[in-house]
């Protein structure tokens, strides 16, 4: 399935001798990355003769894409630098990516403009907000059949996913517990009445896992073997290391039994206890289920086709330099307009009194670019 993937990611990419795309929509940061690191293995190879060694790292996807590059290289030494030369720019849909993004431009390798739709309000207030609400129980349900209700969930991470997930299993009748670094988030969890605790103090008594953080290494083999048998262990927020999937694959004498598809138990030998691992570890609701709903991702890919028709019509104008971008607020507040009628909405007018009162326009903007929602 990797295999197809990062075989897929690349022929996308791939529009025939000097060809290539004029400007990118990702999701995840693939494509962008599977560019920037074409272009560094160039550079390396035209200096040095040297290619790259898949076998020169433990992460499975990069393996890959390296092994992409690799073959690439061999037939055309300067494919990257010939689609680095044509893009305009990418949007990028999501956190992880958007985190990409900013390492790049932090370390002066950014290769082209890049626009953060995820930064967007109409996109990471809804998506992964309401988004998740909606597709963590379906996931979990298709996946497993359990009674979420009584159940103990535990949400790592209380970020925008984080909240749409604790909001959905609270909702189901779960009892909720997250864990969090950060104090705003553990207090913003705990003014909704949830308790914030770390995973070593409830990783035993929990019945159901969902990692959030968009980090790595948030669940590990030894909080797994020290899980009750048959919880569940899911992930919602990033690839497949905030599960560390590597280490339980590798651990001695683990058994594997697929229940259906993207439904594994792995059982410990020492215990014989197992823990319940949806979508081998990758993003539950599209492993399991078929995402968020088609109108909160309009939302999003609202603000994915402004961001791409704002990168191509400044094209020229020299406007979007080789750093990260977020559209601006009368765009977002455009966004949500939109989407409005279809839900049977009416918008109040302020008269212009009232809008001078206030100091804004009758027609817009009606927040300070600092105002969080």
């Amino acid at each position: 399935m990797e295999e197809e993937y990062w075989w897929c990611t690349e022929c996308a990419l791939d529009w025939g001798p000097n060809g290539g795309p004029d400007l990118i929509v990702d999701d995840g940061g693939d494509a962008t990355l599977l560019i920037h690191e074409g272009v560094k293995a160039e550079e390396e190879y035209e200096r040095s003769g040297k290619i790259p060694d898949p076998n020169s790292t433990n992460n499975a996807e990069f393996k890959l894409a390296l092994g992409l590059i690799r073959d690439s290289l061999k037939a055309d030494s300067k494919r990257y630098h010939k689609m680095k030369e044509r893009l305009v720019g990418v949007s990028e849909e999501t956190t992880t990516g958007v985190k990409r993004l900013y390492q790049m431009q932090a370390n002066g390798t950014l290769l082209f403009p890049a626009i953060s739709v995820n930064d967007s309000v109409t996109k990471s207030k809804f998506d992964n907000l309401y988004g998740c609400r909606h597709s963590l129980p379906d996931g979990l349900m298709r996946a497993t059949d359990v009674m979420i209700a009584g159940k103990v969930a535990v949400i790592c991470g209380y970020g925008n996913v984080g909240k749409g997930c604790a909001a959905a299993m609270k909702s189901a009748g779960a009892r909720v517990i997250v864990t969090e670094i950060d104090p705003i988030c553990a207090l913003q969890a705990l003014m909704e009445g949830i308790p914030v605790l770390t995973l070593e103090d409830v990783v035993s008594e929990a019945d159901i896992f969902v990692t959030t953080t968009g980090n790595k290494d948030i669940i590990m083999v030894h909080h797994m073997k020290s899980m009750k048998n048959n919880a569940i262990v899911c992930n919602i927020g990033h690839f497949d290391n905030e599960i560390n999937m590597l280490e339980l694959e590798m651990y001695p004498g683990i058994k594997r039994t697929t229940m259906k598809p993207q439904t594994d138990r792995w059982v410990f030998p020492e215990t014989q206890r197992g823990v319940i691992v949806l979508a081998e570890g990758r993003i539950l609701n599209l492993g399991c289920a078929t995402g968020h709903p088609s109108f909160v991702m309009s939302c999003s890919f609202t603000n994915q086709v402004i961001a791409q028709l704002e990168l191509w019509n400044e094209r020229a104008t020299g406007k979007y330099e080789k750093k990260v971008y977020v559209l601006p607020k009368h765009l977002d507040e455009k966004v949500a307009a939109l989407h409005l009628k279809k839900l049977g909405a009416k918008l109040t007018k302020l008269s212009p009194e009232q809008a001078a009162y206030i100091s804004v326009p009758v027609e817009g903007l009606y927040k300070p670019a600092q105002y969080r929602y």
